[in-house]
């Protein structure tokens, strides 16, 4: 018997992200650790607390993904467990499909994928496969 709660499997993978607090203007910017359909880890030093509603972005290949969530987990100078909790049928979409190709490329090569870098100075993503 396993004690696993989540409804869709974990990717170890790296996606820049944008956290927006409901109280704040103030965008947190970093990356994925693991992400799924449900949900995904960010590690902060500066972690919100349980409960906090936020909206996050997500840039997946050309697309940005928004998403209402809500703080699942805080790790004190750690990070956040972030719980999606409602998304457009189309960012679900563009999020699903770029969870399977990440890992059909996790699978062919046998190890971690980094998938993006955030150019601050520019706003853009830009795929890099760590081979």
């Amino acid at each position: 018997m396993t004690n696993e709660r989540r409804e869709y499997p974990r990717l170890k993978i790296h996606i820049p992200i944008e956290i927006v607090p409901d109280d704040s203007g103030a965008p947190l910017r970093g990356e994925t650790c693991d992400i799924s359909l449900g949900g995904c880890y960010v590690e902060t030093i500066f972690p919100f607390q349980v409960g906090t509603a936020v909206e996050v972005r997500m840039r997946v290949g050309q697309a940005t993904v928004i998403a209402l969530a809500v703080i699942a987990t805080c790790d004190p100078q750690v990070g956040n467990g972030i719980q999606f909790v409602t998304m457009l049928p189309d960012d679900f979409g563009e999020l699903k499909a770029f969870i399977q190709a990440a890992e059909e490329t996790d699978n062919q090569h046998g190890e971690l994928v980094t998938v993006g870098l955030l150019d601050r100075e520019h706003g853009q993503c830009q795929l890099r496969l760590s081979m």
